[in-house]
């Protein structure tokens, strides 16, 4: 009874991989992916591209590093290192300085400072780092200060696992080589669905998340079958690639709560406190769920061309659009797109007592630092605004003075005002709301 108990258990938290390793894509589908891998693999010529000009990167730090007699080794990380690139107009390719564990935590970003190219950018963070665009190259390059740790335990931030993380992918696929195809793969459906990225604003899965969920399912075909199939509302997915722990129940006892939140819960395989998917919100996995029911369901080259969703947005709803571009002067990237998608949250919410909205979604562009709001909406019949019960006096008070036709309806205030237009509402919501505009940090809203 004991024996079976435990077998039901590792059922449970690993049933999803386990009741898909027998399933295989039908031809069509592995059709399709051939296709795809050939349109989306960069080219021999770019990877000597991408090659040369990080080597003149790497050695123009290292110069540096011995100038300025710094304990210190440059190693490339991310797609480029595990050889998971998929084909882009540009590259972002990322590199980290391991220093030795005598330089301060807090330090390690000034010292960075002194050794790389006089042309990269600050970027403010838990840690700052910094990012080169070169103008004749199709690589951008973003330099990360890491400590030289022996273990991951030892680790002060997030990015000082990344050497760990490089090397575990790395080998996984040097035993199997269809794993970067199927990465690939997975990457670049995730990119079609807009669900690529651990960014506040999008609430994704990071690169090293979806390389670990390929290893973990073992392909591409098991991994989007085990998301089309599972209701995460009644059960969460749970893996452990490197069987960390011994069961579902042990992750769920031992791990920190606010690490179990995600719908999927993938342990790093590199560091047993973490959940390298905590950042996955239940919408985006929602919503490539869905991309991957219709793929499986109706199989085509589509589900791997990135949507632009502006074009979609406008063509749906044609002429009804009505589109807004807001503004930040916070630093571009995941504070900005976050800081915004926050305010979009907060203007809908606004809008909504005023009018009605059919449809509405968000972009963030973070070239331009802008993001922009799209809607289509009409103005109510009548809005209706809920007051107090009639006997909160103050409170009653207050409502009175804020609107004239009032009726109590049961014990209970409401007001009843004329529809307004959009062009009305934005007006006095940007009057009316200038202080909590401001204290969101937007610095500008437009009809575009």
């Amino acid at each position: 009874m004991k024996n079976n108990k435990i077998k039901k258990m590792h059922k449970q938290a690993f049933s999803v991989s386990q009741n898909l390793h027998s399933t295989k894509p039908d031809f069509k589908i592995k059709e399709i992916l051939k296709e795809q891998l050939a349109i989306i693999k960069p080219s021999k010529i770019e990877l000597a591209e991408i090659g040369k000009r990080t080597k003149e990167v790497i050695d123009a730090i290292n110069v540096n590093i011995k100038k300025q007699k710094l304990s210190a080794s440059v190693f490339v990380g991310g797609s480029s290192a595990k050889g998971t690139l998929i084909k882009k107009d540009k590259y972002d390719i990322d590199l980290f300085v391991r220093f030795d564990k005598k330089y301060d935590d807090k330090e390690i970003s000034k010292l960075l400072g002194k050794i790389i190219p006089k042309n990269a950018i600050r970027i403010h963070g838990s840690r700052d780092y910094f990012s080169l665009k070169q103008k004749d190259s199709n690589a951008a390059f973003e330099i990360i200060p890491v400590l030289n740790i022996k273990k991951p335990s030892e680790a002060k931030n997030i990015t000082d696992l990344s050497y760990f993380h490089v090397n575990y992918i790395k080998n996984k696929i040097s035993k199997n080589k269809r794993l970067a195809d199927d990465i690939m793969l997975a990457k670049a459906i995730l990119h079609f669905s807009d669900c690529y990225g651990a960014e506040s604003y999008i609430n994704g899965f990071s690169g090293y998340a979806v390389e670990l969920l390929i290893v973990a399912f073992g392909s591409f075909a098991k991994f989007i079958e085990a998301i089309a199939k599972t209701d995460v509302k009644k059960e969460k997915i749970i893996l452990d690639p490197a069987k960390l722990y011994k069961n579902k129940t042990q992750i769920l006892q031992e791990m920190n709560e606010s690490k179990l939140k995600s719908p999927i819960i993938l342990i790093d395989p590199t560091f047993k406190e973490r959940n390298a998917l905590a950042a996955l919100s239940t919408d985006t996995f929602l919503r490539f769920q869905e991309v991957c029911k219709k793929f499986l369901a109706s199989p085509s080259n589509k589900f791997f061309i990135a949507k632009d969703k502006e074009a979609l947005f406008e063509q749906k709803h044609k002429n009804k659009t009505i589109n807004l571009v807001i503004s930040t002067d916070k630093q571009g990237g995941d504070i900005a797109g976050t800081k915004l998608k926050k305010f979009y949250g907060f203007f809908l919410r606004e809008a909504d007592r005023y009018l009605d909205i059919s449809a509405f979604d968000f972009v963030y562009d973070e070239d331009s630092n802008k993001g922009k709001i799209m809607l289509v909406a009409v103005p109510k019949k009548q809005i209706v605004f809920s007051g107090p019960p009639i006997t909160m006096k103050e409170p009653l008070a207050k409502f009175k003075k804020e609107h004239r036709n009032i009726k109590i309806i049961k014990g209970k205030a409401f007001a009843y005002e004329k529809s307004v237009s959009f062009d009305k509402f934005l007006s006095d919501f940007m009057n009316s709301m200038s202080k909590f505009i401001e204290e969101m940090d937007v610095t500008g809203i437009e009809v575009a």
